[in-house]
């Protein structure tokens, strides 16, 4: 039985995925082998050394200590691209409402008083006040193209935009998925200099925060719109608004409200809705779950930021996953170990990402205590987890 601890209210659909009859499922749990959350933060949080998995329902995993996962040997698994679409509505959802002014013209509107001859009066006359700029002919500019950023560059040239992106480290599936009239920029300032408007997908590192800063935003075009609902932080808020008030930026459409921010005229803020759609919320546990089960029962790896990706099916034999540090003649060692207690491999395959390397082992036996804590105590081995035979 396998315990897993909720941090957060996780969709019921991606609780589904974890059967009951081998999985207890609490919000309050002891020595749990896993966690599930979704923005809970877990920084200052004594997590349990029985802890052999945490999966972050949603993209980003700011709010989890990844660096001391790693060392532990335990894997970060998140959901990237299971809320692409409802980012990418939203994006589309705040360019519509720049362009057009329509969070300022339906503020004007709900403050109308009087009669409905009056407020049709009000209507005629103050409308000249909420003129906007249609879409087609207009530059999308994309910073980051994987799930998110590929759909808004799509989505773009769908409404009769032009599109350009910039994303140095691309995969081939998202230059597959990426229609092919989108332009490359050469780099963020060329992106900068071509695009009426803005949108951000990276996460937030030491490389990205400010990365739009008063020297850059000086760069765009005048009347250009940044859309920024990928992370507070890369954007330099009191330059945007300097820029605002200058009258060289249109306006800042952001998912992270601030006393700054908030009460500008030329600033829509919402509140961190990027996700929050019900079909996001259950795609992201859907997905958390699976790889999360996936990596208790087999020792399988999809989408952990911090593990390679592995996956070996199960043919018979006993599984067991090795965690280790990514050092020479780790895989002699355990191989040693093992033919020295009689135990053969049937089967076996090795995946190593920066410091950590998993190794996954059917072996035709199980093996015992001993052959266990030995290979344990091998210097680099961060943990040996006895699998069992066959798997879901």
């Amino acid at each position: 039985m396998f315990k897993i601890l909720t941090l957060n209210n996780i969709s019921v659909k991606g609780l589904e995925r974890l059967p009951r009859e081998r999985y207890e499922i609490a919000s309050e749990i002891s020595h749990p082998d896993a966690v599930l959350v979704r923005s809970a933060k877990m920084h200052d949080m004594e997590i349990p050394a029985t802890v052999k998995a945490i999966g972050r329902a949603g993209a980003g995993v700011n709010n989890i200590p990844v660096a001391r996962m790693t060392e532990r040997g335990v894997p970060v698994f998140n959901a990237p691209g299971a809320n692409a679409n409802a980012v990418k509505e939203l994006v589309l959802a705040g360019m519509l409402m720049a362009a057009r002014n329509i969070a300022q013209a339906w503020a004007f509107a709900r403050g109308l008083n009087g009669t409905d001859e009056q407020i049709h009066k009000a209507v005629e006359s103050g409308k000249k006040n909420f003129v906007g700029f249609e879409l087609p002919g207009r530059t999308m500019g994309v910073i980051g193209l994987g799930a998110i950023g590929v759909k808004v560059a799509n989505a773009a040239r769908a409404l009769g935009m032009k599109a350009v992106g910039h994303d140095p480290t691309i995969t081939v599936q998202r230059a597959w998925q990426l229609a092919s009239d989108v332009e490359q920029a050469l780099s963020v300032d060329d992106l900068l200099s071509r695009s009426d408007f803005v949108s951000f997908h990276v996460p937030l590192t030491d490389a990205t925060r400010h990365m739009i800063n008063e020297p850059r935003i000086a760069l765009m075009q005048k009347g250009a719109v940044l859309l920024n609902f990928s992370r507070d932080g890369i954007i330099d808020d009191k330059a945007v608004v300097a820029a605002l008030d200058a009258g060289h930026l249109y306006a800042y459409v952001c998912d992270f409200p601030s006393n700054l921010l908030k009460d500008h005229p030329r600033c829509i803020t919402l509140p961190h809705l990027g996700a929050s759609t019900r079909e996001a919320e259950e795609n992201c546990a859907v997905m958390v779950a699976d790889q999360v089960r996936e990596w208790l029962e087999n020792g399988n790896v999809t989408n952990a930021v911090n593990f390679p990706d592995i996956a070996l099916p199960r043919n018979g034999g006993y599984r067991v996953a090795v965690v280790n540090s990514n050092v020479p003649n780790m895989v002699g060692q355990i191989s040693t170990d093992l033919g020295g207690a009689g135990i053969n491999i049937n089967d076996m395959l090795n995946r190593s990402r920066g410091d950590i390397a998993v190794t996954l082992l059917d072996l035709d036996k199980a093996p015992p205590k001993e052959v266990v804590a030995q290979l344990s105590s091998i210097a680099g081995v961060l943990s040996v987890r006895c699998l069992g035979g066959g798997g879901h």
